[in-house]
């Protein structure tokens, strides 16, 4: 085999790798002869058809199985001998015109972007602060409260009652009703329901919606006007002026539980010290959760800083195209960030390329501590992730199971995060971290907000 480097540019890397036709010529002779073994064909003795014969029938297919695997093994050899670490698979063009006739030598390029050569910081000299909040009990308080109300019970008013007080539906009392939703006289998609409780006091799917329904009664119906906040989930609707035609088919009152054992019991705990406790332990997890949400992205915000070495551009644009191509669905949706809306487009791809160049950065760091510090996801630990993954699919749990084992991209999904976050607590360990107590509002504000 014969290699010339004919391109050294920053990480790029170009070959030209002829294999001589002899070597080649011997892996096809010796591949035919095997099939010629164990051949039949009709007027010859199993294994006794002659050579000529059999590299007739298969010479041909036989002779684009040993190109491919003999260009195949010299790409490999060309990457282990010179210790190469692409960035991603070398791309391999053949100059040989009609490489299966073997007339002659194999002729082929190969061109590759190496992954740069990345110095590890120290990370002992990495400060952070690490926010975290307790759990207050007065916090146990509402949730348990917000709990009962959750297992509230509906008893119907009786009319008599109604008419006896002289008025409808008041704050905590919950209509039944029939809607019909519309937009310029015409209904909207989605926007019809029957039997739905409307609690009044409560907050609506749309601003105004539950207010207007004050003092309804039984067999009432109404028209009520509101208007959809300009962030509504659906872009068609965002924003827009529409009508409720509304008939009242029930009203209700709450029978709110008592927070006692019973309820407790109810909820798969023996008693209301256990119930109290399963709270606050589900909330610290919480607080803990945002905790270490904050203390990741600092930590990664400090990695981008140390993080300057060249990004393979092949990775970058792969990078730069997912969030471009986001980006243009967030314009067909009407979802595009407000600040996005008043630049143009050279702009925003100049913006977003420096984005996606320090994501790649990042995540190239990244995968080299790991590479150095045998940091790995086990089979365990990602078999583990994925059955958590799959359980979000009631129903088809199995069937999620299977395709995460079939396909190794859906695998490489969940194995990414597990290893980045690997990698993070091992930084974590060795950089200095100042714990700072702060309320439950504090460490819910923005990193750069007051947090006293």
């Amino acid at each position: 085999m014969q290699v010339t480097e004919t391109l050294a540019d920053g990480l790029k890397r170009n070959y030209t790798v002829v294999l001589p036709v002899a070597d080649l010529e011997s892996r096809r002779t010796e591949r035919l002869t095997s099939i010629g073994k164990t051949l039949r064909l009709p007027g010859f003795r199993p294994g006794k058809v002659p050579f000529p014969i059999v590299k007739q029938r298969y010479g041909t297919a036989v002779s684009a199985e040993v190109l491919e695997e003999s260009v195949s093994e010299a790409s490999r050899q060309v990457l282990s001998e010179r210790g190469l670490r692409p960035a991603q698979q070398p791309k391999v063009d053949v100059l040989t015109e009609n490489p299966t006739a073997l007339a002659g030598d194999l002729e082929f390029t190969m061109m590759l972007e190496l992954l740069p050569e990345i110095a590890l910081p120290d990370f002992s000299t990495i400060e952070l602060n690490r926010v975290k909040a307790e759990v207050a009990p007065e916090s146990v308080d509402k949730m348990l409260e917000q709990i009962a109300k959750a297992n509230h019970t509906l008893t119907p008013v009786p009319t008599e009652t109604i008419d006896a007080r002289g008025h409808g539906a008041v704050a905590g009392e919950v209509l039944t009703i029939d809607y019909l939703g519309k937009i310029d006289g015409e209904p909207f998609e989605n926007g019809a329901g029957k039997d739905t409780a409307v609690e009044i006091g409560a907050t609506g799917f749309v601003p105004g919606f539950a207010e207007q329904l004050e003092g309804a009664r039984p067999g009432e119906t109404r028209t009520i006007d509101v208007t959809f906040p300009e962030t509504y989930g659906k872009a068609d609707l965002a924003g827009k002026a529409a009508t409720f035609d509304i008939t009242v088919q029930q009203l209700s009152s709450q029978i709110i539980p008592p927070i006692d054992d019973e309820l407790a019991k109810k909820l798969g705990v023996d008693d209301v010290p256990a119930l109290r406790e399963a709270v606050r332990t589900r909330q610290q997890q919480e607080y803990d959760g945002i905790s270490r949400l904050r203390l990741k992205k600092a930590l990664l915000d400090e990695l981008t800083k140390m993080a300057d070495f060249p990004v393979p551009a092949s990775i970058a644009d792969q990078e730069f195209d997912q969030i471009w191509q986001r980006l243009e669905a967030a314009r067909k949706e009407g979802t595009e960030d407000a600040a996005d809306k008043t630049k143009d487009d050279e702009t925003l791809r100049r913006e977003y390329r420096e984005i996606a160049e320090r994501r790649v950065r990042l995540g190239l760091l990244l995968a080299e501590i790991g590479r150095i510090n045998n940091i790995t996801v086990t089979d365990q630990e990602l078999d583990r992730a994925l059955y958590q993954r799959a359980m979000q699919y009631q129903g088809q749990e199995m069937q999620m199971l299977e395709l995460y084992r079939k396909y190794p991209q859906l695998s490489d999904s969940v194995r990414g995060p597990l290893l980045e976050d690997k990698v993070v607590d091992f930084v974590l360990e060795l950089a200095k971290l100042t714990d700072t107590v702060v309320t439950p509002e504090g460490l819910a504000k923005e990193p750069d907000a007051d947090e006293v």
